[in-house]
């Protein structure tokens, strides 16, 4: 909710899901990590970043994912990108390049708040507005809340902005005991390649999406 304020002394008592071990996520994540390699990355308290990057105020290491590659791709290459005349959303290769498809395997359970239903936003203080505003100083702040209020959970799920009715998640480093992911390097996309780029363009088609491909 815009401008909602958490109340205090009042626990808060999310609805959680149960991310099974042996669980296969998709990452579309910068070539510059590998496929199971968390971010470092803060972002500004009110400036760029992503809708749930952590703030110099509680900074962690992060990783988003999805349970299918056009859900990852989709929450990476589809931010505001329009449909053009032919009634087709254009990615430029020179975004796309920077990045690769690639799957990672859960080798532990892992406790995710559960933003999906108005039942668990209601659990955290929150409605839609949390997982489909665009104002992410307010959403970097409610994760900061939730991490404070909720010490035990790992991550967040919820339903994607870009490939509805699909989850999407986040897992917190800091949460996960040990190694929590098996990368499987096989899956693996490489969005700097023509050819690879080709194959996510089969996946991303249904959804009207391309990436442009650099001539031969």
């Amino acid at each position: 909710m815009t401008g909602q304020i958490p109340p205090e002394g009042v626990p808060m008592e999310p609805v959680c899901h149960l991310l099974p071990a042996g669980t296969v996520l998709w990452r579309c994540h910068e070539e510059r990590f590998g496929a199971g390699e968390f971010n470092p990355s803060v972002a500004h308290e009110f400036f760029k970043g992503s809708r749930f990057d952590p703030t110099e105020k509680d900074p962690y290491p992060y990783l988003y994912a999805a349970l299918d590659p056009v859900t990852a791709l989709s929450e990476v290459l589809l931010r505001s990108v329009e449909f053009g005349a032919a009634g087709v959303r254009l990615i430029p290769w020179a975004l796309a390049s920077r990045y690769v498809l690639s799957a990672v395997r859960t080798t532990k359970d892992l406790s995710l708040v559960d933003l999906t239903t108005a039942e668990g936003l209601a659990a955290v203080w929150q409605d839609d507005w949390l997982i489909d505003s665009e104002e992410y100083a307010g959403t970097r702040y409610w994760v900061r809340v939730i991490r404070e209020r909720c010490p035990g959970v790992q991550g967040l799920w919820w339903t994607s902005k870009r490939c509805r009715p699909r989850p999407a998640l986040q897992l917190f480093q800091d949460r996960c005991p040990g190694t929590s992911l098996d990368p499987r390097p096989r899956e693996c996309l490489r969005l700097a390649s023509p050819g690879d780029v080709r194959k996510v363009n089969r996946l991303l088609a249904p959804l009207r999406a391309v990436v442009s491909v650099p001539e031969d």
